[in-house]
Formats: structure tokens, sequence, C-alpha cells
């Protein structure tokens, strides 16, 4: 599915060049779909047509849009979410267990547009794709410092040109990220939620606890994938602080 074409917005680019962008943007950021008329983000297009917004933020727009909420953070399990942005927005997997954790916590302490934001807006995706450069896989190129583990994970994500990510649900690299192992390249057979095989997770959290003498606790919660997100917006609510989130056997 993932484009690994450099795809660039540059200062002389004419109108046609300004569509092989826009096309560019919804078949990566949203995952290879089938973009109806109805579904396109006219006034966004618009403005990146008259240069009055970058590539970049056409690409916040586009993550943003009803058409990605709907099929990725509605539809899809935690992790897959999580995963897919990654992949949609900085164009590689990502690589341990920290990662998936705090974007998890964010996504439910903070709400969908943080954890948006917080891919568009960080250092790694100004350094890769600048203002103009639609984002593309970087996980299949050689690359100086890149991990091993990346490029393997990335195969389990992206499947071909024939693939569209929103018709998978479950989480491909939810073991492989738990487990800090690597992931063998074959077909994608991974699921969180599937009929008696659905994985828990540990979460840890520490708390004050308002007694005498004032002392903080630590909590840990056994809970499966699927009641991953309320049991996280419950401990929010108590204003705990989730430490770590580790699958477990």
């Amino acid at each position: 599915m993932a484009s690994t074409t450099i795809v660039e917005l540059r200062s002389n680019s004419g109108l046609e060049d300004i569509e092989i962008v826009i096309r560019a943007v919804y078949k990566h950021v949203l995952g290879n779909p089938h973009v109806l008329e109805s579904e396109r983000l006219v006034t966004a297009e618009s403005q990146l047509r008259d240069r009055a917004i970058s590539v970049r933020e056409f690409v916040r727009a586009v993550a943003k849009s009803n058409f990605y909420r709907s099929r990725y953070f509605e539809s899809s399990a935690p992790y897959r979410f999580i995963e897919l942005n990654f992949l949609h927005l900085l164009g590689r997997a990502p690589l341990d267990q920290r990662e998936v954790s705090e974007h998890i916590i964010r996504t439910v302490a903070e709400g969908y547009d943080a954890e948006i934001d917080s891919y568009i807006d960080s250092e790694e995706y100004q350094s890769a794709f600048g203002e103009n450069i639609v984002p593309y896989e970087r996980a299949k190129n050689s690359a100086a410092n890149q991990k091993q583990v990346g490029y393997n994970r990335i195969f389990a994500l992206d499947r071909g040109p024939a693939q569209v990510d929103s018709a998978v649900k479950s989480s491909q690299l939810v073991y492989a990220i738990a487990a800090n192992a690597s992931n063998k390249i074959k077909p994608s057979s991974a699921t969180v939620f599937s009929s008696g095989s659905e994985r828990q997770f540990k979460i840890v959290v520490t708390g004050s606890k308002f007694d005498a003498p004032r002392r903080v606790s630590t909590t840990e919660y056994i809970v499966p994938a699927s009641k991953m997100s309320p049991q996280i917006q419950r401990i929010n609510r108590t204003s705990g602080k989730i430490v770590s989130i580790t699958e477990i056997a």
C-alpha cells in the first residue's frame, strides 16, 4: 500500500503537480482507499491549490477528517489505530512498547486531535518531510542509524499495493512490540480480538493516597485488550499516573 516515492510540492509546481500531491496524500495517509467525491476535503484542497496551507497542514486536515477517524479510530482496535498512525504519518512502524503506550495514553487523556498533532508536530516529521513533502514509507529504505526491527515490522503493516488498511481491524504488531521481538516477514495473521485468544495487558499505575501520613501507592491492573481504553479512562479520572503498559502471557 504505502508509497516509497517522494512527492514534493515545490515553489514552481503547477496545478497538475498539486493534483499529484493531493492524490498522494489521500493514498498514503488514508491507507490506499477509494475516496468518493463527497468524501474529499474540498476546502483544504482549495487552500493547498492557493498555497494558503502547506502539504503538512493538508496532511493534518486529512488525518483529522471524518474519513480517517471513522475507519481507524472508531472502527479499529486501539493498537491498530496507533500502529497505522505511525505508518500513515511518520512512514514507519512503532519500535517499542514505550512508543505505543505513550500514544495510547495521549489518545485517552488528551483526545483524538492531540494524538494526530503529536506526529505531525514532532521533530521527526519535520526532519523527514518538512512542510511540503508528502509522507512516504521510509522504513523500506536504507538509512543511517535505522533499526533492523523497524524494517521487518513494516512488512507486517504493509502487505502490498492491493492492501486497503481499513480492511484490517486488529493489530499486526501487538505481540512483537510487547515482547520486544522481531517480526517474521510472512502473511499477516495476528489478532487482538479473536475468540479465545485476546491479549492480556498489565497496566502499572502510581497515585497519591490522601491519608496520614501521605504516601504514594503502586497498583497493577490486568485487563484484556478490548477493555484497555475504558480502564485507562478510569485511571485518568482518579488522577493516577500510568507508568507502563505491557503484554503478559
